[in-house]
C-alpha cells in the first residue's frame, strides 16, 4: 500500500480571488480580535500592543526604511449613565447597527465585554452581519467618491 493511497485526493483547486464579502468579514473579525484581547490585557493590568511597520525616510542617507511601531488600538466600550459597560461595533469610522436602532451592546462587566465581543467575532465569522458590513462599506466608499 503506497504512502498516498492513505490519503484523500480531490481535483479542487485554490481560488485566485476572495469575495469582497469574504475580505470585509476577515478585516471585521481581526479588529474584533484586537478589541478582546485588549479588554483581557485591561483586565489583566498588563499592556497589549500590535506592531505595524511604517516607511521612513532616513534624515541622514535620504533612504526610505521600514521601521517597526506601534498600533493606537481605541477601545469600542465606554461607560454608559447607568455604569453598565457599553460598547458599539466599528467598520472604519462607521458605527455597525446590531439591530435596527440599536448600535450597542450592555453588558454589566469587563468580563462579560470580553464574551460579548466573541459572540460578536463568531457570529461575523458565519456571515451573520454580512448586509451591516456591506452598508458600513458602501457608506464609507461613498465618501471617497468625488
Amino acid at each position: 500500500m503506497s504512502t498516498l493511497s492513505t490519503l484523500k485526493l480531490v481535483a479542487t483547486k485554490k481560488p485566485l480571488h476572495q469575495p469582497a464579502i469574504v475580505i470585509r468579514r476577515n478585516k471585521l473579525s481581526t479588529k474584533l480580535w484586537e478589541q478582546i484581547q485588549l479588554a483581557k490585557s485591561q483586565i489583566s493590568g498588563q499592556a497589549f500592543t500590535v506592531m505595524k511597520y511604517r516607511s521612513i525616510k532616513d534624515a541622514e542617507t535620504g533612504l526610505r526604511k521600514q521601521v517597526e511601531l506601534p498600533k493606537r488600538i481605541k477601545p469600542w466600550w465606554f461607560v454608559s449613565d447607568t455604569g453598565k459597560v457599553c460598547f458599539s461595533v466599528r467598520y472604519g469610522s462607521w458605527t455597525i447597527e446590531l439591530a435596527k436602532g440599536k448600535p450597542s451592546v450592555e453588558v454589566a462587566s469587563a468580563e462579560d465585554l470580553v464574551k460579548a465581543l466573541e459572540t460578536i467575532k463568531h457570529a461575523v465569522e458565519a456571515g451573520e452581519l454580512d448586509s451591516q458590513i456591506e452598508t458600513a462599506s458602501a457608506s464609507l466608499r461613498s465618501g471617497f467618491k468625488r
